[in-house]
């Protein structure tokens, strides 16, 4: 039996223990953000930088609202980096710890790929962090002493621990709880963890009990469909840098389709401003990088902020455009290299953009679903038109969760499409409903038609119907995104002044027809073995084969330009009006925010739909209800059918 003094002494321990948790528990947030503490604090050695001396984050001014998030004072809980090489985001990351050991400490978890990374990165990243920097120094104790808590995988500090460890140990991503939690390169990481789940998802769980969590999770990304950095990047408010034109002072992104080189001298490369198509060169990365500004992309709901950066931003003095351009020129031809390219360079999935999907492997596993029914999942209802001299083309899509989605129907509606007849038609088709399994019919919530061919027979056509419904869009291979803001319309191609304006959305086909061709190179699942449908995968009923060719019509080529060597999207074959179609019902789905719809929002959707008491029979596949106008029951893809050229 323990002595009674013994006793006493240990519960004396334990209730100061118990009181310095109540009062660090009660002492409010540190007003300090990480760049500031960085600033004051954090000092590089030549053994862990080649630019010693006092870190300064106006040397990498992007890496600012990253490290800023992270703060407590911010709301966010969970900041997504998905990046190219030479941006500084690891030192970035070494901030945030050296700012929780000093500023806010509480437990702490890093993971790398491998526990022997793990070991790695803390010898020459996280010791030095310690060492040099004299604010962090007195509060881990040497590792020489032997109950020091100070090892190569664990380091102990006042009020916290932090724990590195690798993405294949399952032991140590379940070892302790952890209120911040650092998932680094995590497109690095084996698909499960010894048998136990995958890996970010046991990592993650092991932070739900606390309230105010912080997550990083950075990584270059791999292979699209695979890339869980790609993944948790499309669940976020997705923000891109963008910096002014040193000429004309224009916002605009460092983007891949606005850098080029002359064709013999790659290291002379440069960019182009999409306002006034001056150059600009990499020594003005001095000027505009510091006046440089995150925009997101998609909603923001508080809780997850995420950052693209390829390394067109690196700074002045580290990966150059010069180096770069380079690097591009060595990798043409070379499917290899332009694969490392894309993904430490550009910062992007590698997809094999330049190969179309095979048109026979979709045409082979295409599923056998009643066209004009959604299938069970299929919860919004989209389409897209492309406008022809003598028809007009229809695909209405369905979308769920995850952004799966179903090809319902495939409309050709035969004849002038300056006259109002097929007008009518593609007007009756917008008034139909579509039955679902769910009990509840559906009818199509947006239709994006193409405004590139018969402008101002679209803008009439439009201005009929409500514009929640439909939209008028025009490929615009400028824009950042797949769909940015409209504009409005007041004049048509040739001057005339038009009697009532018309927004007009720019959809850059270009981005769609990346996004849908990594999507159409989805492998199906092992169902039987309690997989599930990876995101974006397209469903498709059994359309002929003439669907799939012209699906798969068109492929990635690098062509030079004027002297620029430039990648540009070339046909295959004639026809592509299918791809077309695609790509417009996508736009129709991106106007939604589909993409970033809770899983709340969704269990409304599909509750809205769902008869639970006296059912009433399934409505017809199609039903048209515009006057006396009947949907024609042609379905263009029903059978191997002959088409007549425009």
């Amino acid at each position: 039996m323990m002595p009674r003094e013994q006793t006493g002494a240990s519960l004396a321990r334990v209730k100061r223990a118990v009181r310095g948790a109540a009062a660090r528990a009660l002492t409010p947030e540190p007003a300090q953000t990480i760049s500031e503490w960085a600033d004051q604090n954090r000092m590089l050695t030549t053994r862990s930088s080649p630019e010693p001396g006092l870190w300064r984050t106006s040397r990498t001014p992007y890496l600012k609202a990253i490290m800023d998030a992270l703060s407590p004072s911010d709301r966010c809980e969970m900041v997504i980096l998905m990046c190219g090489a030479q941006l500084g985001k690891t030192e970035a990351g070494n901030n945030w710890i050296g700012y929780t050991i000093h500023r806010a400490p509480g437990p702490f978890m890093a993971v790398q790929p491998t526990v022997e990374m793990a070991k790695r990165n803390s010898k020459q990243k996280i010791a030095p962090l310690i060492e040099d920097c004299p604010a962090l120094r007195s509060l881990v104790k040497e590792s020489r002493s032997r109950d020091s808590g100070n090892t190569v995988l664990s380091k102990e500090f006042p009020g916290g621990i932090l724990v590195m460890t690798g993405a294949n140990s399952a032991k140590g991503l379940r070892s302790m709880s952890a209120r911040y939690l650092f998932l680094d390169e995590v497109d690095g990481y084996p698909g499960d963890a010894e048998g136990e789940g995958e890996p970010c998802d046991l990592a993650i769980t092991r932070t739900a009990n606390f309230a105010k969590r912080k997550i990083l999770i950075t990584s270059t990304p791999v292979l699209s469909g695979r890339s869980r950095i790609e993944r948790y990047f499309l669940t976020s408010d997705q923000n891109h840098f963008y910096v002014p034109c040193p000429h004309c002072g224009e916002y605009q992104e460092l983007a891949p389709e606005n850098f080029h080189y002359p064709p013999m001298n790659p290291s002379a490369a440069y960019f182009t401003c999409v306002g006034c198509n001056r150059e600009l060169h990499d020594h003005m990365k001095n000027a505009i990088l510091p006046l440089g500004e995150w925009r997101p992309h998609a909603a923001y709901d508080g809780r997850v902020r995420g950052f693209y950066l390829p390394s067109f931003y690196s700074p002045v003095g580290w990966l150059s455009w010069g180096a770069i351009g380079t690097k591009h020129a060595e990798s043409e031809g070379d499917p290899i290299k332009r694969q490392v390219y894309h993904n430490v360079v550009l910062g992007l999935p590698w997809a094999d953009q330049g190969e179309a999907p095979d048109e026979d492997r979709l045409f082979e596993r295409s599923e056998d679903y009643t066209l004009g029914e959604v299938p069970e999942g299929g919860l919004v209802l989209t389409a897209g038109v492309d406008v022809q001299k003598q028809r007009l083309e229809v695909e209405v899509v369905a979308w769920g969760r995850r952004r799966i989605s179903w090809s319902v129907d495939y409309r050709v509606f035969q004849g002038d499409t300056t006259q109002p007849q097929v007008w009518k038609q593609l007007e009756a088709l917008l008034d139909s409903e579509f039955s679902t399994s769910y009990g509840q019919p559906l009818r199509i919530e947006r239709c994006a038609i193409d405004s590139g061919f018969q402008p101002l027979t679209v803008y009439d056509f439009a201005r009929t119907m409500l514009p929640t419904r439909v939209m008028v869009i025009k490929g615009n291979n400028a824009s950042s995104a797949l769909l940015n803001h409209p504009s409005l319309i007041e004049h048509g191609p040739h001057g005339q002044r038009l009697k009532a304006g018309v927004r007009v959305w720019p959809v850059n086909v270009s981005i769609g027809k990346e996004q849908l061709y990594r999507w159409l190179k989805l492998s199906m699942p092992d169902l039987e073995a309690g997989e599930e449908w990876p995101v974006g995968f397209c469903h498709f009923p059994m359309y002929s084969k003439e669907y799939f060719e012209q699906l798969c019509s068109e492929q990635l080529i690098t062509r030079t330009l004027r002297g620029i060597r430039r990648t540009v999207w070339e046909k295959r074959r004639d026809r592509n009006e299918a791809l077309d179609c695609r790509i417009y019902a996508m736009a129709a789905a991106a106007s939604l925010r589909l993409e970033v719809w809770t899983e709340d929002k969704w269990a409304d959707r599909q509750a809205s739909l769902t008869i639970v008491r006296n059912p009433k029979p399934q409505v017809s596949a199609v039903k048209a209800r515009v006057g006396q106008t009947a949907v024609p029951k042609f379905t263009s893809f029903k059978a191997n059918d002959s088409f007549s050229e425009d």
